[in-house]
């Protein structure tokens, strides 16, 4: 019985209600409403309220829609787009540049008049330049075999000559489609370029023989480029030139 009211055991008991009640202050008490603990639950929850996050109730639906869902983006400009024939913008409805433009889309997919124009705008620039500059090098992978060998000709009797050229390229003020063709595998493409350029030709004494250093002068040029329809190869080449 003595050892019952020990001073030892009563401190430890203190001790023990002390710490009860300061748990009970932190943890609470249970009221009989608290929900069953499930691991998974809060997962779900946080994964639930999220998705809530970027709906919005449509009329007429009774599910929620969620804004800008995946692959629905610019759905009735694609729409728009798709029904646009290909040669709009770059031929007139009926032509027979338009009726090309169709026929090259059908038998090259990879096909863009828009693109195959700007391709060609500075394949012109690069070529007059390199022409010009008498670089054949340059030149050699742009042209084909027949017309490469007419321009490095060129290059060749002016330097026999000792003459300059001296050109300077403004800039295009027009090209367009003129002419397509699909024959034996392969498409050509004729454009109609309207340049203004600054020319002039001198010869060994720096005299002007030809041109105008001083001027500009509008060129019209009509050049045909061409390539293999199935070929993996997506470069066109220059195959005929013409002055306008």
């Amino acid at each position: 019985m003595n050892q019952v009211f020990d001073p030892f055991n009563i401190i430890i008991l203190a001790v023990a209600v002390i710490i009860f009640f300061r748990l009970r202050a932190v943890l609470g008490t249970r009221t009989g409403n608290e929900k069953p603990f499930d691991p998974f639950a809060g997962e779900n929850d946080d994964a639930q309220a999220s998705s809530q996050d970027n709906v919005v109730p449509l009329p007429g639906r009774n599910k929620p829609t969620a804004i800008n869902p995946p692959d629905s983006d610019h759905d009735d400009d694609d729409d728009e787009d798709e029904r646009k024939p290909v040669w709009q913008g770059f031929a007139r409805k009926g032509s027979a540049v338009a009726k090309g433009i169709e026929n090259l889309v059908k038998a090259d997919n990879d096909f863009s008049p828009g693109e195959f124009l700007g391709g060609a705008r500075m394949a012109y620039e690069m070529i007059v330049n390199a022409f010009a500059e008498g670089d054949k090098q340059a030149l050699k992978p742009l042209l084909s075999r027949e017309v490469y060998d007419g321009f490095a000709a060129a290059i060749d009797d002016r330097k026999k000559l000792q003459h300059t050229l001296e050109s300077k390229f403004v800039g295009i003020n027009k090209a367009d489609i003129s002419k397509i063709s699909i024959a034996g595998g392969d498409a050509q493409v004729s454009i109609k370029f309207v340049s203004d350029l600054i020319t002039a030709t001198l010869d060994e004494e720096g005299r002007v023989i030809d041109g105008d250093p001083s001027e500009i002068q509008e060129i019209t040029d009509v050049w045909t480029f061409e390539r293999p329809v199935n070929s993996r190869d997506p470069n066109w080449r220059l195959v005929a030139t013409e002055a306008d």
